[in-house]
């Protein structure tokens, strides 16, 4: 699995906030992108999304 933030992202940071690994980054638009290299796949940042812009996605 690994998690991916829709384009439903308000750029709020929270989701940076709560991951312990620090796999989400804020781009050069604002909006924030979850490294899939680095996600451990814990699911800190899909519940701590307050518009729930994150979901689990198969890899492929």
């Amino acid at each position: 699995m690994a998690h991916v933030i829709s384009d439903e992202c308000v750029g709020c940071g929270t989701c940076a906030t709560f991951c312990p690994v620090g796999a989400i980054s804020q781009g050069e638009d604002g909006y924030y992108d979850v490294d899939p290299a680095v996600c451990v796949d814990c699911g800190s940042c899909e519940k701590a999304c307050p518009v729930q812009a994150i979901a689990a996605e198969e890899k492929g």
